[in-house]
């Protein structure tokens, strides 16, 4: 059964060009090279923003200036300290870099007039889930510690990604508060890879997943980041967020995803259970949508699902 006849139909020729990849370990080199193909020429910086893009070596849990950050902030000088956001980028845990976010971020850094701070973290199976959230960590201590230096509020920090980089930006979450780390005001998470046993489940939501990135596209990036088969039962809650018992203490949280995404179910989940742990969450569905459908430049339901998260970093941006 395809469940074709349920996308919005603005979304199809989107679809119709958008490439296939295979995140196989045999096809993940030329995946890795479809994806940075598509990468924006001049890095968006064509858009006519006042947005400046500075690449920095940070110290990282490798070393000295061993982790690579892309910082992304307007170029106008700040009234008062900017609100703060570090983002992980998507790509399955294994496949992706900052650089392919930046129209993205780019838009959201004028829009808000905030600063960005997008971590190159380490992907899997090159190394497994530990070394992308150590990574995501050390940015974190590092834009809040380099906070006056970038002109950005540390109470008004948070985190944000999309797919895997949801998943991350979760984790994120989850790490600072275990760690007693930085107070974070917020996580902006869209279709968040957060739960390894959607591999494994046996009652398979028939109509999510065909599209973009499908079960067997997660079953390779979940093995790659956990280092071991999905669905086991001592994956750590740092490793997939949906692990984790008890989800008290989080930040306010925006989570949105479309109805035919495969992690459909697993993001609306969290949400209930942030709600039932007494988090603040504001969770957004958009009928008709795959996995990455955001990315359609034309589409008025992705228009509308951009739109909606510009709205929600405003309002967990504004002052408090």
């Amino acid at each position: 059964m395809t469940t074709l006849p349920l996308v919005d139909p603005a979304l199809v020729p989107f679809l119709e060009v958008f490439p296939k990849i295979d995140v196989s370990p045999e096809g993940l080199a030329e995946a890795r090279a479809i994806v940075l193909a598509l990468e924006p020429e001049n890095l968006g910086a064509d858009d006519g923003l006042p947005v400046a893009v500075e690449e920095r070596m940070i110290d990282g849990p490798e070393g000295p200036a061993s982790l690579r950050v892309m910082i992304v902030r307007p170029e106008a000088a700040a009234k008062a300290p900017r609100g703060g956001i570090v983002h992980l980028h998507g790509g399955g845990y294994v496949i992706g870099r900052p650089e392919g976010s930046l129209p993205f971020l780019r838009a959201t850094a004028a829009a808000q007039d905030c600063v960005i701070v997008t971590v190159d973290y380490r992907l899997a199976p090159e190394t497994d889930w530990r070394g992308g959230t150590e990574d995501a960590y050390a940015a974190l201590l590092w834009m809040v510690a380099e906070a006056a230096g970038l002109g950005v509020d540390p109470a008004r920090i948070g985190v944000m990604g999309e797919s895997a980089g949801g998943g991350l930006a979760a984790a994120l979450a989850l790490i600072a508060r275990d760690r007693g780390g930085p107070a974070l005001a917020f996580q902006h998470l869209l279709y968040p890879m957060l739960d390894d046993r959607t591999v494994t489940r046996a009652d398979q939501n028939p109509v999510t997943g065909e599209f973009i990135w499908s079960r067997q596209h997660n079953r390779h990036g979940w093995t790659a980041w956990l280092g071991e088969a999905p669905g086991g039962a001592d994956i750590l809650p740092h490793a997939a967020p949906a692990r984790a018992g008890d989800l008290a203490g989080l930040p306010p949280t925006w989570i949105g995803t479309g109805t035919l995404d495969l992690f459909l179910e697993e993001d609306v989940d969290y949400a209930l259970r942030l709600n039932r742990a007494g988090v603040p969450v504001d969770l957004v569905l958009w009928p008709g949508g795959f996995h990455a459908f955001d990315l359609s430049p034309d589409a008025p339901v992705a228009i509308r699902a951009n739109a909606d998260r510009q709205a929600a970093l405003a309002r967990a941006l504004a002052l408090r």
